[in-house]
């Protein structure tokens, strides 16, 4: 592996050369790739040599012949962004924020994506036509209060592009808030560089960062020194984690992951159910599971290490919290409008007491 280390790994043969993958699955990874695209950057492939080619990195970017079996329960566009989408490169959910995707080109490619079926290379970047009509809309639609760079990635972008697309929503003056949702600094952190960062500082609007992260092995020293790069910059920098089968469904991974995302000043924001992409249904954890997993890891960290545990409805109907209840109704007449309130070790108690 040491010999190829500097390649992005993108082919059935680029990972059996690698000795990620048997030689007699590249027959069945070739149908893989027929459909979904592949790519892992040269730091991927050095935390898959230190975690395992069975390990949680592995299991995240390497193909595998498990991706064929699309269950009925799956679909393309899994969380809705087609039926809410104006104008090509825009989804428009909530009221007052938007995605704007320039590009549906990533660093590298999850493997449980839900695009996963528009993202790669062939997708490309938004026309000019395309982000001219794009920005038109925003501008046009005053309850836009966020706007949120996400594809693909849009940190593959150039720093031009990038400072274009800026500056044109610095020019929009009901857009207050500027997001980006990017893998890069996990997977290519030298990108994070002083033309990237100036960029984003042009712009007079705030600026967070939400960063893709699964696993702590992600968080390389390289990692934290491009996240520290942007954090010093000025920018909130916010985690999404997706919970994986086999890659951090455990408390003691999903702690030490939280609280090494604090330590680099990063926010745990949201923990995300499994979206229903097709193909995906071998990283599944069930609901339960999660919740059961977010009940522990609260009696585990500080509440800033914290995520969100969410859903998103498939059909395009939203993300919503789906962590554990601590609070339910009273049933009784004596103690109406009280409730029965879990604390953090499972004990009950009723709030407010009843009177005496």
């Amino acid at each position: 592996m040491d010999a190829i280390a500097a390649k992005i790994l993108q082919t059935p043969e680029d990972f059996r050369d690698a000795g990620l993958i048997a030689p007699a699955l590249v027959p069945a990874l070739e149908a893989v790739a027929a459909r979904y695209v592949a790519a892992v950057t040269p730091i991927l492939q050095t935390a898959i040599a230190e975690t395992g080619r069975d390990g949680p990195i592995a299991r995240q970017f390497v193909p595998s012949p498990a991706e064929l079996n699309v269950a009925a329960d799956e679909r393309a566009d899994p969380i809705g962004d087609a039926v809410h989408s104006p104008v090509k490169g825009v989804v428009h959910r909530y009221p007052d924020r938007v995605l704007l995707m320039p590009t549906h080109v990533c660093a590298v490619y999850c493997r449980f994506c839900f695009r996963r079926e528009a993202v790669g290379p062939d997708a490309g970047l938004m026309s000019a036509a395309e982000l001219d009509a794009a920005m038109a809309y925003i501008a046009r639609t005053p309850a836009v209060w966020e706007v949120i760079l996400t594809g693909g990635d849009p940190l593959v972008l150039s720093a031009r592009r990038l400072d274009d697309i800026v500056r044109r929503l610095d020019a929009i003056p009901h857009v207050r808030v500027l997001r980006v949702h990017t893998r890069v600094p996990i997977a290519v952190p030298e990108r994070i560089d002083g033309a990237l960062i100036a960029a984003f500082r042009t712009s007079g609007k705030a600026v967070y960062v939400a960063i893709h992260c699964n696993h702590p092995a992600e968080l390389t020293r390289e990692v934290i020194a491009a996240c520290a790069r942007l954090a010093d910059a000025g920018f909130g920098l916010l985690s999404q984690s997706v919970l994986l089968k086999g890659v951090n469904d455990s408390v003691e991974t999903l702690a030490e992951l939280m609280r090494a995302l604090v330590a680099a000043r990063i926010k745990p924001y949201y923990l995300h159910h499994l979206d229903l992409a097709p193909g995906t249904s071998h990283f599944r954890v069930p609901v339960a599971e999660g919740q059961a997993l977010m009940r522990v890891l609260r009696t585990r960290v500080s509440g800033i290490a914290l995520p969100t545990y969410v859903l998103d409805i498939p059909g395009g109907f939203g993300k919503v919290p789906v962590g554990p209840a601590y609070l339910a109704p009273v049933i009784d007449a004596v103690a109406q409008d009280s409730y029965a309130v879990e604390d953090r070790m499972g004990a009950r108690h009723i709030y407010p007491p009843v009177p005496e």
